[in-house]
């Protein structure tokens, strides 16, 4: 096949590589891993969100046709051990069990499983299952869980306060004592549900070779996961191969092992035949994950200038009914502030027990709510000063030659330049004209609303991670990366860096991800770390092989190593272009005989990237909508978004990424929601009670972007995969609020249903 022509592949805009096998359905997820004697597994859940177990009879489930057998957590104690550490960002991050054998603490608790000959019999079996409960009162919201004598999920957990963590720095108390303009608000950001295209789902066989176990998941986290396995089957690592195949979609929902990770990993061990569990949508929205579900109360003491003198942030986090996500509050406290040089800041992060699904890592991940928080903020100034909303944020800025900066939240910023982004989004939205096409509207009764949000990001994490390049005899490219990805196209840009820095064809660079087996040790793909930091870890693999590249070259043109350089796919001798050697030459020579003495055969190189610290993309938003009073309905009308990732490796994946996020944070402006009755039990439990956004309701997205380069890893690039989530919320919120001015109505929460703003409309009044 002949090389395709493309001068330099970093920054070009190529397709996709990982496209064909996705659009020809030729690609392998788990529920295609279909192996001789699989057995299926179907999940006893608990009907109450808290109840005692007194007893499990499973005895005429086991006795239907198909069905192999019926298992509780105390059939599985030997293989699996009781409490179950989840991760988040490499830490330990709480604890759960596979499946509960006393007490269950949320709708949907795992409890017993049965396993058949199909997922049919198993799943009609489920009812002949008969549990003896006794319920318990129940708490399903953090209101109810904080009040006084409230039933405690855990005795070790009084008030059901599983995280309180407070920071000042300042003199916040004499900033409000001074300030002529305070403003207070208490903002929800509402509980959602992940909703990937693939539900979970686990297959896991026993292995021969090792005496262990091989699982295949949906997950974002491969290695996480064999830690999870490995630990609680008690099983040596090297006893545990986990691969991750196609996954559709993840969204922070499947990052790290959940209770059918072990359980069926597990039953593969002790039934020694292999097992298999897809989740089903229902079930999805029951026990994955659950995200945002915060409350937050601020107060902002300003001059009337509209600079904030003061910033009070109180988070209380509904934790769910375990300390998964014991991170979130104190995550949404530690980028409070976002953009702005706010000198004094008080915050307090809880995180509230209650008896519901627990909440985790949702795209963004406690970033999204502190960006609402303060963005709603600087409007709620704005609305107290009579200023432009643009002017607020523009006189809080923190300047660019600030950076590197720490705020007062203690997060240090590494590069910024925010009004220069603000600035192209106020231009491409003709903001001054649609401020007057507003008020035009207003005239003719029509109620347009426009919307800003400047944000900024955390990303990037550590604590490492991993590559490894072969370049084989024949010239092509075997890269191995500890990131696995699932939709953000790193296939394509890891094999774009490649071949620019390497000379290797374009199209003969594989990437593979997501075996545990054979990629290096890594942490997975979340919290925009793929290209931030496994790109880092790609970089210091290329640079060494083609150092040892250009050291061959040298030995093959007889000529100085400072007199090789690597320019047109050549790596030839500087100012003698028809002097040359490809790749291919080179790897030929590098697994042949006709090598010095100082250089070891091969071509392939393993490293570890550990980045000094996080990165800080950003950007500004512009949303224009209007509402109906008639209705309450709202139309999102037009949307601008610009958005500095620094270095874009592809442009083109890097619009995806943006359109993909807009889209979560649209919905959850307008739409989403999971909604507990006062029981716990779930209200929006499938896709006919659980709205998410369609294509329809979106205008067409005008993107655009900055470019603000990071020191903090070798491409300079920062994130992009949550961005557009944590603008697009506050940027929609304060446009439909900004609509509903003449209705004297300065705040409303989120979700924007049109029952929601029709009965505001009413009671206003007006």
């Amino acid at each position: 096949m002949a090389s395709l022509v493309v001068s330099e592949y970093v920054g070009a805009r190529v397709r996709r590589k990982e496209d064909p096998r996705l659009i020809t359905g030729s690609a392998t997820y788990v529920d295609d891993v279909r192996l001789p004697g699989m057995l299926h597994v179907a999940v006893v859940r608990s009907m109450y969100a808290h109840a005692r177990i007194n007893g499990i009879d499973g005895s005429q489930a086991a006795a239907m046709p198909g069905v192999v057998g019926v298992y509780t957590g105390h059939d599985l104690q030997r293989f699996i051990a009781g409490e179950i550490k989840a991760m988040s960002e490499g830490e330990a991050q709480g604890s759960f069990r596979a499946l509960a054998t006393d007490r269950a603490r949320y709708l949907g608790e795992p409890i017993a499983v049965v396993v058949a000959e199909s997922a049919y019999a198993a799943r009609d079996a489920l009812d002949a299952v008969v549990v003896d409960y006794e319920p318990l009162p129940v708490v399903s919201s953090i209101e109810a869980a904080m009040q006084d004598g409230a039933p405690l999920l855990y005795d070790d957990k009084p008030g059901n306060i599983a995280v309180d963590a407070t920071h000042t720095v300042g003199d916040v108390a004499g900033a409000f004592e001074r300030a002529p303009v305070v403003v207070k608000q208490r903002i929800r950001s509402q509980r959602l549900s992940g909703v990937p295209m693939e539900p979970r789902a686990v297959a896991a066989a026993p292995d021969p070779a090792t005496g262990g176990v091989i699982v295949w998941s949906s997950t974002q986290a491969p290695h996480w996961n064999r830690k999870a396995i490995a630990a609680a089957l008690n099983l040596a690592l090297s006893q545990v191969r986990v691969i991750a195949p196609e996954v559709g979609g993840g969204f922070g929902v499947k990052i790290g092992a959940y209770p059918e990770d072990l359980i069926v990993a597990a039953l593969a061990r002790m039934l020694k035949r292999p097992v298999k569990w897809i989740e089903t949508r229902s079930e999805h929205f029951q026990v994955t994950n659950h995200g945002r579900a915060q409350i937050a109360d601020i107060e902002v003491a300003a001059d009337r200038n509209g600079k904030v003198l003061a910033y009070r942030l109180t988070v209380m986090q509904d934790q769910g009914a375990d300390t998964r996500g014991s991170y979130l509050a104190p995550t949404t406290a530690s980028m409070a502030v976002g953009c702005y040089d706010i000198p004094a800041v008080e915050t307090r992060a809880l995180g509230i027990l209650t008896n519901t699904m627990p909440v985790a890592a949702y795209r963004g991940a406690g970033r999204p709510e502190a960006a609402y928080y303060i963005e709603r903020a600087m409007d709620l100034v704005a609305d107290a000063t009579g200023l432009d909303p643009a002017e607020v944020r523009r006189v809080n800025f923190i300047p660019p030659d600030k950076f590197p900066v720490t705020t007062a939240t203690g997060e240090r910023y590494d590069t910024g330049e925010y009004a220069k982004a603000l600035d192209k989004a106020l231009e491409i939205s003709g903001y001054q004209q649609l401020r007057q096409e507003q008020a035009a509207a207003r005239q003719q009764g029509r109620y347009l609303g426009i919307g800003l949000a400047t944000y900024v990001e955390i990303c990037g994490f550590g604590p490492y991670e991993s590559s490894h390049i072969r370049i084989e005899p024949s010239g092509s490219a075997s890269v191995y990366t500890g990131i696995s990805p699932h939709g953000q196209g790193q296939e394509t840009t890891f094999a774009q860096i490649v071949a620019d820095n390497l000379g290797v064809p374009f199209e003969e660079v594989v990437v593979h991800h997501g075996d545990t087996s054979n990629t290096p040790e890594g942490h997975g793909t979340m919290g925009s770390r793929g290209l931030a930091v496994g790109g880092g870890a790609l970089m210091l693999s290329v640079e060494q092989l083609r150092e040892k590249a250009r050291r061959i070259a040298a030995h093959l043109l007889e000529a100085s190593l400072d007199d090789i350089e690597l320019a047109d796919g050549k790596y030839r001798v500087k100012g003698a272009p028809d002097r040359g050697v490809t790749i291919r030459e080179i790897a030929e020579a590098a697994y042949g005989e006709d090598l010095p003495e100082d250089l070891e055969p091969g071509l392939e190189a393993t490293n570890f990237f550990r980045p000094a610290d996080e990165t800080f993309p950003f950007g500004a938003h512009v949303a224009v909508v209007e509402v109906l009073p008639e209705t309450g309905e709202v139309k999102l009308l037009r949307y601008f978004s610009v958005d500095d990732c620094g270095v874009r490796i592809s442009p083109m994946l890097v619009e995806g990424q943006v359109h993909g996020g807009l889209a979560q944070g649209i919905g959850q402006a307008l739409l989403e929601e999971v909604r507990y009755d006062e029981n716990g039990q779930l209200l929006t439990g499938t896709l006919m009670d659980y709205a998410i956004p369609k294509a329809h309701l979106f205008p067409f997205f005008q993107t655009d972007a900055t470019v603000t380069p990071t020191p903090i890893n070798p491409l300079g690039a920062k994130g992009i995969g949550e961005a557009a989530t944590i603008g697009s919320t506050p940027a929609v919120a304060n446009a439909v609020i900004d609509a509903l001015e003449p209705f004297g109505i300065t705040h409303l929460d989120i979700p924007f249903h049109s029952e929601k703003v029709w009965a505001a409309i009413r009671q206003s009044g007006k």
